[in-house]
């Protein structure tokens, strides 16, 4: 007897990084010589007194449920933080604390979304957004925005893509995979659009702000577009400008209702952010962020150094991005010289002759494109970028006279 599951998760496939990085690690256990490029971590370990915030709350005793929706001192270092550093203010009932920016994201597209109801998700986006809009039964709509307009849509193409139907626009800034970001008069223009359609909410990913090199300041859209607050859902953690991926600790600000139906989805599904992981981004969050300085200039180095790399390579270009720490390169010169029919087996391509796992774009909305992450050493940056060049440096696709 077979046993059916629903139609709704029929419609959504399992995470691509997840399952380049599951392979890389078989590949490894059985010997393989793998250089693993595709998670989204970064390599430092956890800032030593944030640690110590959680090892004294097992100490203390503090490994109980807490509110669905976060502890008071928690909140109020989020309202400070956001007041701080975007110019944004909230009180406790607009803040919620989750298990990570990505339950986050898919409490509110539960929250917001009927059956039906599009979603506007620019790409390259991260691979998530369309699954969770789906898995609530929404439609996500993806302009795509190129190599040669930055990886950012325009207004034009944000009016374009609204019709009857939207009720959400997701916007990630900086973005994974591309390390785009966009200035605080893109921002602004993007916000003239949405503010002639006030049915539309909009959820901001902010989880790379800290990570950020731009020419100007970081802008959240609220503090370019403040007239779209009572719709705007601004979302952000600490899995990485604190090297917290494990601790699994997201948080957002927004509208009172959109919060409270938030919390609600999350208080039928997983109630509380883990009690210990709330602790420690309380000393993350309140603490001197020298800490968050000394690995965002680290990630600036290794995205310099591998963005020269990887345009040095055949048949890629690569463009230069201003946070994460992911480059996003083109590859369909390259895919072509090696007679690769996509970017899935140019990828497959590099990672059994050069050992090298890298995530295709096309699992980013992006096809002919390849991310990369420069979460590791600069010595294993090098080692790959050489694997990579070895690979590449023969065509095996001859040219025609």
């Amino acid at each position: 007897m077979t046993v059916s599951v629903s139609r709704r998760v029929q419609r959504v496939k399992p995470s691509p990084t997840l399952a380049v990085t599951s392979r890389a690690a078989r590949l490894k256990a059985e010997g393989h010589d793998i250089i693993s490029l595709s998670v989204g971590e970064p390599d430092f370990d956890t800032p030593a007194h944030v640690a110590q915030a959680g090892i004294e709350a097992i100490q203390q005793g503090f490994t109980r449920y807490t509110n669905v929706d976060g502890v008071n001192e928690l909140k109020d270092a989020i309202i400070a933080k956001f007041e701080r550093d975007n110019g944004i203010r909230y009180e406790r009932s607009q803040i919620l604390v989750s298990s990570g920016a990505k339950q986050t994201i898919y409490n509110l597209c539960m929250a917001v979304l009927d059956p039906g109801d599009e979603a506007i998700i620019p790409a390259p986006y991260w691979v998530s957004y369309p699954d969770m809009v789906m898995l609530a039964d929404g439609l996500p709509v993806t302009p795509f925005a190129g190599a040669a307009q930055g990886y950012k849509i325009t207004p034009r193409q944000l009016a374009a893509a609204i019709t009857p139907k939207t009720r959400l626009v997701l916007l990630n800034s900086p973005c994974n995979p591309t390390g785009a970001a966009y200035t605080r008069a893109e921002l602004r223009a993007l916000g003239e659009v949405l503010l002639e359609h006030p049915r539309i909410v909009i959820g901001t990913d902010d989880m790379y702000e800290k990570i950020y090199w731009g020419p100007e300041p970081f802008c959240s859209l609220l503090t370019a577009v403040p007239e779209l607050y009572n719709r705007t859902v601004t979302i952000n953690g600490c899995s990485k400008a604190y090297a917290m991926t494990g601790w699994r600790l997201g948080y957002c600000g927004g509208p009172k209702e959109i919060i409270t139906a938030m919390s609600t989805i999350q208080g039928q599904s997983t109630t509380n952010a883990s009690s210990i992981s709330q602790k420690a981004a309380i000393a993350a969050l309140n603490a001197s962020q020298e800490c968050v300085e000394k690995m965002n200039a680290a990630f600036k180095e290794r995205h310099d150094f591998i963005v020269e790399g990887l345009n040095s390579l055949p048949g890629v270009s690569c463009v230069p991005g201003y946070g994460t720490f992911y480059a996003f390169f083109d590859v369909t010169k390259a895919m072509a010289e090696h007679g690769c029919r996509d970017d899935n087996e140019f990828a497959e391509l590099l990672l059994n002759e050069a050992g090298v796992a890298l995530v295709a774009g096309s699992g980013f909305g992006a096809p002919g494109h390849m991310r990369l992450s420069f979460a590791c050493s600069m010595q294993t940056l090098e080692k790959a970028l050489e694997r990579m060049r070895k690979a590449l440096s023969t065509p095996r696709v001859a040219k025609s006279a």
